[in-house]
């Protein structure tokens, strides 16, 4: 700026000597020319970067020069400005004063453009490209990094204003350091469910309408997620609250991720030893063929598991569209085994207990 600003005074030399002796004319001169450069120059240079940038597929970097251009724009003003001030005969502290306006008016500008242009990038990043799972910038995860780069450009905004004006930093930075240390201690539990809300945001171990087992005993459907928690639905129609922290420190089972939101359930049954096997097993498939909750790919399958101490256990396979179908699913295909294995005489073994009396009571006759 401040070679700008000594060009100013060079080129425009001649005129400002024949206004030798008006100061105010001259400060007059400065601010017209001002005016004249920087649209000339703003003009010709995003004109021919426009030209070149429109060559290219993507918009993005036609956004940015939208972007870039007024406040370069301004702060070529803004830089004629403080040269025309100086050549008017004002009192010094009106003069710094007048110049400190100016400049913290081009930090606000300046501002402004960088929070738009934050705003481009985090954009271009979170919808730009296919594979999203490697990035920490998403869809999901663009309010927190947008609202993020605002609060670090007002902040570093704040702080150019204060050295403008001369203010000292130092106290007001260790009593913010000091107030931070507090608040962390204080909000320490609700910045780890923050942080951990960001890596499930960013490493999406589940989304929204999966099924999740918890630790292997909450199990529900992913109705929300949050940068605090993520709420379950039960099958139970409870919601469960689920703070990040215990999320992200928990072993979770997705059972509607891989590479299909299918799930297989298993029917174990246990027939009597003495059963034709080959029966047993044509049975099991008709009822799995039959049943319309099954899916035919992956095909049902039936596997003859062990030998128990009492039956011949029996495992029927089968897959349903999604976990939600379970316990339905269920009900259906043992309703069917049972009514199936009555009518076709095969007996399921169930514990008995055999109860021997060796000697009745006397009974005393008086």
């Amino acid at each position: 700026m401040d070679s700008f600003e000594n060009s100013i005074d060079k080129y425009l030399a001649p005129i400002l000597e024949y206004f030798a002796g008006q100061p105010w004319v001259q400060g007059l001169v400065i601010l017209v020319a001002t005016f004249v450069f920087a649209s000339l120059i703003s003009w010709v240079i995003f004109n021919i970067i426009k030209f070149l940038t429109s060559k290219t597929k993507s918009f993005v970097d036609d956004r940015l020069l939208a972007v870039a251009r007024v406040p370069v724009y301004y702060s070529l003003l803004i830089t004629g400005f403080s040269a025309a001030i100086n050549q008017m005969p004002l009192s010094e502290r009106i003069t710094d004063y007048l110049i400190f306006g100016f400049k913290s008016v081009g930090v606000l500008v300046w501002m402004i453009g960088l929070i738009h242009f934050s705003k481009i990038i985090l954009q271009q990043l979170a919808w730009g490209g296919d594979d999203k799972k490697i990035r920490l910038v998403q869809p999901q995860t663009l309010p927190l990094f947008d609202n993020l780069s605002k609060l670090i450009i007002v902040a570093a905004a704040v702080y150019f204003i204060f050295h403008i004006w001369g203010v000292d930093m130092t106290a007001w930075l260790a009593s913010a350091g000091i107030v931070g240390i507090a608040v962390g201690f204080a909000a320490k539990d609700t910045w780890a469910n923050l942080f951990s809300g960001v890596f499930i945001l960013a490493d999406t171990p589940y989304k929204i309408g999966d099924y999740v087992v918890l630790d292997q005993d909450q199990r529900g459907k992913v109705t929300h997620i949050g940068l605090r928690s993520t709420r379950l639905l039960t099958r139970d129609d409870v919601e469960v609250t689920v703070p990040n922290s215990i999320m992200g420190n928990s072993k979770v089972i997705n059972q509607s991720g891989g590479p299909h939101p299918k799930f297989r359930i298993r029917v174990k049954v246990g027939v009597a030893y003495g059963t034709d096997i080959d029966e047993v097993e044509k049975i099991l498939m008709d009822i799995a063929e039959k049943e319309t909750f099954a899916v035919k790919h992956p095909a049902p399958r039936v596997r003859f598991r062990q030998f128990g101490a009492s039956s011949l256990d029996f495992e029927l396979l089968c897959w349903i569209e999604n976990p939600e179908l379970r316990g339905n699913a269920l009900h259906r295909l043992n309703s069917a085994v049972y009514k199936a294995f009555n009518a076709a005489n095969i007996e399921i073994p169930y514990a008995k207990q055999d109860l021997y009396i060796k000697e009745l009571p006397k009974v005393d006759s008086d």
